[in-house]
């Protein structure tokens, strides 16, 4: 069973702001708090069976406009800066750091390129143990043009509302959700097949998170950065997207992955999906062992107590 508990924060843009803090404890004092990507919330059961079964005591955000964090007023994920996540994430930490002596984020796509800016800006503090970043989003997946016209959307157009006439596409969703090509059930009007609409504010707030993160972070924990070993573009739904990160471009990730500071060790994950704890059994069976390897090596550094 989880607890749920409502992280009231500053209003914003929009008006009212919250954030929801789920958890599952084990009674340790060791601890995961897990960051989602975009059009997305958690609800991966199964992540934070891992964590608890090894005596990890298990935490996720949704995030503000996502999940259970979305108000009525909103619009789904609309930001206008990566730091816009901060107060929630800060007020995570010290609530789980009230209890707990040891702290590792675990982050997804967008969230896996949220934590390492989070964690650059604490860093000495002692806050946080280690980063594992799942497929993060460190560049953008788009051809050339697109990225060219990414990066002109400069104020005033920064901080328009406008969505961007990008296109649906169900492909990924259809992967994973089992009423379609997947085995996942989740909530569709939380994580929609179709995705949520891309706005030029929530653009413009990643790209510049992105130049932010390639011209070097200095995080100063250890950091996993996983990644399938195959990328896949597609329009419509083909059974190899069922073994390819079709989100993102693996190899963009790990060029990047050695900017987030000095102690980052890259995995490549065969067939595994963008959300890599999605893919098929046999390929997350090889995501969890190569976390649990990464946790006992780094994080908490072969001691008799490791998980």
């Amino acid at each position: 069973m989880y607890e749920i508990t409502t992280l009231r924060l500053p209003d914003d843009f929009e008006g009212e702001v919250v954030a929801t803090l789920i958890s599952r404890t084990a009674g340790s004092r060791r601890a995961v708090l897990y960051l989602h990507g975009f059009t997305d919330y958690f609800f991966q059961d199964h992540l934070a069976d891992h964590y608890v079964q090894r005596g990890i005591d298990f935490y996720a955000l949704d995030l503000r406009k996502y999940g259970r964090s979305l108000l009525p007023h909103q619009t789904r994920g609309l930001i206008r800066s990566v730091t816009d996540y901060f107060p929630e994430i800060d007020e995570a930490v010290r609530i789980i750091r009230q209890d707990h002596d040891e702290l590792t984020i675990n982050a997804h796509s967008t969230g896996g390129l949220i934590a390492p800016l989070w964690a650059d800006r604490v860093r000495g503090r002692g806050l946080v143990h280690g980063l594992v970043l799942n497929s993060p989003f460190f560049d953008l997946n788009v051809s050339t043009p697109l990225r060219v016209a990414a990066d002109l959307l400069k104020t005033p157009l920064s901080y328009t509302r406008r969505a961007l006439p990008l296109g649906i596409s169900t492909v990924y969703g259809q992967t994973l959700h089992r009423d379609h090509h997947g085995e996942w059930d989740y909530d569709l009007e939380f994580k929609p097949l179709s995705g949520f609409a891309v706005h030029a504010m929530w653009l413009a707030a990643i790209r510049r998170a992105q130049r932010r993160l390639h011209a070097g972070l200095a995080v100063d924990v250890p950091v996993l950065v996983l990644a399938s070993s195959t990328g896949l573009r597609v329009r419509d739904f083909v059974p190899e997207a069922r073994s390819a990160d079709i989100v993102l471009d693996p190899r963009q990730i790990a060029r990047w992955a050695a900017s987030v500071g000095p102690h980052v060790t890259c995995v490549r994950i065969q067939e595994g999906l963008h959300d890599l704890v999605l893919s098929a059994e046999p390929v997350r069976k090889q995501v969890f062992a190569e976390l649990d390897r990464w946790m006992n090596a780094f994080v908490y550094q072969g001691n008799e107590n490791s998980p």
